[in-house]
């Protein structure tokens, strides 16, 4: 086999990148390259054929990229077939390519040892064939009677035996291959993916087991005692024995992973820089090589949703399949009650760290448990689990009502906001005609009053999609009704607080442009929410319950890990 790195715009021959030697590549007569943004040792490369990928790693000023991942000076990052590697600013494309070794075709054993041999001369010089090794059987035509050389044929054996262990090695998953295979990582580097940052210490070696610590309250703690850190430097090693379990983590084959929530750094709060900074000196401290991930803001990075471990197996573990029932996950937000344990009055802010693990299938453990060999505290998980939503259940309740009605009607919808009013009312009676009012699109309850009249008046059912929690909000729409004569239902949304924030949550990872709600506009609508009745003048309240549906099954996964801790 070998790996090509293929310029895409023409300019040169591909460069063949051989497996394990780091190929430099800049500005020069290899690539043709004369732009002076370009240095001439811009991008270092190092192939692994065991896992087709290449290692690219930043030395130019300007900056490198591989598909939406720019690199600064000293960055890197893995390089898969398929993607794209622009050399400098964009410009001068490149992929890699793996096949077998077109100059070196392949051949049977048999062909091998019996080829057709050079031709001889014979003393008249007239050439002609050379003998070839006897493999008919003795009944046949005996003209070439020359015996096989005993050690031609032990040779056979040995290339044989080479080529079957060749074979067994080539059917090997990426679990059975040796660590020692895989090329530690040669030099310290950070790499930029947008809300993810990513360290990765000169190194680390891939491997199949996994032990991941959440950073704060887990691996350090304040220097100063207070909950938040006073400044950079103000932290230590939360225990001893902390250095101690890592190294033995990292001699028994483990690769050692932090994963972090610092949402300080998109609120401004913290700079990125001061915040690498940091990172480094505790990993210095901590004495062994060490990767870390950093979700910097809100999304599919922050745990517990999994986007920082689903990077770490698909794109920073050399291709390695991380095995779940090897690798553990350690983290103090885990979900313990007020006095879980002597000294320890306060209960757990979250409980991200447990949510995190049992998003990913990890074994989860505390930092007490883990480092010092506390018993396991009692612990709560929240009230909404996403994983028991049943895409088959009753969408509404009574079961036997209607939905729509022939005649014209107002309905009013009441429910948190998130709670899945607005796709509910589209998909079935704004699709069956009815007129919509919503006062985020309008921007007042007086325009949607309005709205609400004009469709009566033109003969037509009108719903209201608004959050309507109490007495007041609802007796405007049920007094313009009753001034139309027509009756007015009451569609009451079931979703509850946590279902809505986990909804939120969702439609924020999941649909470009959304403006997330605040805990602020949640909790809000939690104290003033009365319970509708039909003593308010509603003919009917149906109790609409969410009922998930999904456009695909990477959505549906999305959505049923536990997003808020």
């Amino acid at each position: 086999m070998r790996c090509l790195l293929v310029s895409q715009d023409k300019r040169h021959d591909p460069v063949l990148l051989p497996d394990g030697v780091t190929v430099v590549l800049g500005r020069g007569p290899e690539t043709l390259v004369t732009d002076k943004k370009c240095s001439r040792t811009q991008v270092e490369l190092l192939a692994n054929y065991a896992y087709r990928s290449v290692r690219v790693t930043q030395r130019g000023v300007n900056p490198t990229s591989v598909e939406e991942i720019h690199l600064r000076c000293g960055d890197s990052t893995t390089l898969q077939e398929g993607e794209t590697l622009c050399l400098v600013n964009g410009l001068y494309p490149y992929r890699i390519r793996f096949e077998e070794d077109s100059r070196s075709p392949k051949k049977t054993l048999l062909e091998f040892f019996s080829p057709r041999r050079p031709l001889e001369k014979e003393e008249d010089g007239k050439a002609q064939p050379a003998k070839r090794l006897k493999t008919s059987s003795p009944s046949e035509d005996e003209e070439d009677d020359d015996d096989v050389d005993p050690s031609v044929a032990e040779k056979l054996r040995q290339l044989q035996e080479t080529a079957a262990q060749a074979q067994r090695a080539q059917s090997q998953t990426p679990r059975q291959l040796q660590l020692s295979h895989l090329a530690p990582q040669p030099h310290d580097s950070w790499e930029d993916h947008g809300k993810l940052l990513v360290f990765t210490k000169k190194g680390v070696v891939p491997s199949a087991k996994v032990a991941g610590f959440d950073l704060d309250g887990t691996i350090i703690t304040t220097q100063s005692g207070k909950v938040f850190p006073t400044s950079p430097d103000d932290w230590r090693i939360l225990y001893p024995e902390v250095p101690r379990k890592l190294k033995q983590l990292q001699s028994e084959g483990y690769k050692v992973v932090i994963f972090t929530n610092q949402m300080g750094i998109s609120r401004g709060r913290l700079r990125p820089e001061v915040f690498k900074a940091k990172v480094e000196a505790v990993v210095e401290r901590l004495g062994i090589p060490l990767q870390v991930f950093v979700a910097t803001a809100s999304g599919v990075y922050r745990k517990p949703v999994l986007g920082m471990w689903e990077h770490l197996c698909k794109k920073a573990n050399g291709g390695l399949e991380v095995s779940l029932q090897q690798s553990v996950y350690v983290g103090d937000a885990a979900g313990r009650p007020p006095n879980w344990a002597p000294g320890h009055k306060k209960k757990d802010f979250s409980c991200s760290d447990r949510l995190f693990a049992l998003n990913a299938g990890l074994p989860f453990r505390t930092p007490e448990v883990y480092f010092l060999g506390w018993k396991e505290p009692p612990f709560a998980l929240p009230n909404f689990d996403p994983r028991t939503l049943d895409p088959k259940a009753r969408l509404y309740d009574p079961p036997d009502a209607c939905l729509t009605s022939s005649s014209p009607e107002m309905v009013v919808a009441v429910g948190f906001p998130a709670a899945g009013k607005s796709t509910f009312l589209k998909q079935h009676l704004a699709s069956a005609g009815y007129a919509y009012a919503n006062r985020d699109t309008l921007g007042s309850w007086q325009k949607c009053v309005a709205t609400c009249q004009a469709a009566l008046q033109a003969g037509k059912s009108v719903i209201v999609d608004n959050t309507n929690p109490d007495l007041e909000s609802r007796s405007r729409y049920i007094e313009c009704a009753k001034e139309a004569g027509v009756p007015c239902r009451c569609f009451l949304f079931t979703a509850s607080l946590e279902q809505a924030k986990h909804n939120n949550r969702f439609r924020e990872m999941t649909e470009k442009g959304h403006v997330p709600v605040n805990d602020i506009v949640l909790n809000s609508y939690k104290n003033k929410f009365v319970e509708p009745s039909l003593d308010e003048g509603f003919s009917e309240i149906l109790k609409i319950h969410f009922v998930p549906q999904f456009a695909d099954s990477q959505l549906e996964s999305l959505y049923r890990q536990f997003s808020e801790g």
